[in-house]
């Protein structure tokens, strides 16, 4: 990287940032801010921007159809203004650059459980864990597994498609026959692609870690992986590392620095965040297959579903309205 290019990307980096997301339906959207202020005014939430000479530039935001933000590096936000964005049920998430790595989030209390409903049911039935495995997979490769295939068959099938995408990229680079490490305790001895693909797919993990908050599912309970906090979070993450990370890596081969350059070709070039519309829906499509026909849904709630105390457990109906005394005329 010349000393041109560093002192380009240094004033970008500096310069504030308010992206609208794709929208995820029709009236719901994530947005990324940083290098702002994010504060409570007489007229709503607003982000301000130093203007220069003591000015301050306001844009307002839209609480009301703002279904997740996403508060990078150099951002702030009031007390009064996060309680209401978590009265307009929104999932507020702390964050890397360009929305890369993941830090924490608030979730509001008036977020459904309707999708860690569906991933708890899915997971604890064999069953229904290797279905879903299996939708995994198919997203992953775009071919179709056969009913009854196990685990085991899965994994070598993967085994078999990552190898020929290593050697296909190795071949297209000029790279010497590559072969998969991380080893944080020898990071200086490992060569530059598998640098670049570790600090890559960590970014990833990041973005991917958002929408599962937004979403309200458990980062830990994952359906190939299991056994670490973050195993849903590398599941997710497998979606997309061949068209991501996986050939951005190869690319970075004779890199000075591959893992810096990798972090900053995410958030540039490819722009992860921008992937995030399209992970809540494919997510949603795991956990319930019957939604991929169907319109598609941001995963918060409708006016009259978010305003319900809570629901109360049926083995028969699944669930009933809670707040409602069902005592009949006579008990």
């Amino acid at each position: 990287m010349t000393a041109t290019s560093e002192a380009r990307a240094s004033k970008a980096l500096a310069r504030p940032t308010l992206a609208m997301l794709p929208k995820v339906s029709d009236n719901l959207s994530f947005l990324y801010a940083d290098i702002c202020r994010i504060v409570q005014t007489d007229t709503g939430v607003c982000a301000e921007v130093a203007a220069g000479a003591g000015n301050v530039h306001r844009v307002q935001i839209p609480t009301a159809s703002l279904a997740c933000l996403l508060l990078g590096p150099g951002t702030s936000i009031s007390s009064p203004a996060m309680a209401t964005f978590m009265r307009h049920g929104t999932t507020v998430v702390c964050c890397g650059s360009g929305g890369i790595l993941h830090y924490g989030s608030m979730v509001p209390e008036s977020r459904t459980t309707a999708w860690l409903d569906r991933q708890v049911r899915a997971y604890a039935d064999d069953k229904a864990r290797m279905a879903v495995a299996r939708r995994m997979y198919e997203m992953r490769f775009g071919e179709e597994v056969e009913e009854g295939v196990g685990i085991e068959r899965l994994r070598a099938l993967e085994g078999q498609r990552m190898r020929a995408l290593y050697r296909g990229l190795a071949n297209k680079h000029r790279v010497k026959p590559f072969k998969r490490s991380y080893d944080p305790a020898d990071w200086d001895g490992q060569n530059p692609v598998n640098k670049a693909l570790s600090a890559g797919n960590a970014a990833l993990y990041g973005v991917v870690y958002s929408v599962i908050a937004h979403l309200g599912c458990s980062p830990a309970l994952g359906f190939v992986h299991a056994g670490k906090q973050r195993s849903f979070v590398y599941d997710i993450a497998d979606l997309y590392k061949a068209q991501t990370t996986i050939p951005l890596a190869f690319s970075l081969h004779d890199a000075e620095n591959p893992e810096g350059r990798a972090r900053t070709r995410l958030r540039t070039d490819l722009r992860l965040y921008k992937m995030i519309p399209r992970m809540v829906r494919e997510i949603q499509v795991l956990l319930d297959p019957s939604l991929e026909d169907e319109e598609e849904d941001d995963g918060s709630e409708t006016t009259s579903s978010r305003w319900r105390v809570v629901d109360l457990w049926d083995p028969a109906s699944g669930a009933v309205s809670g707040g409602v005394n069902y005592a009949g005329k006579g008990d």
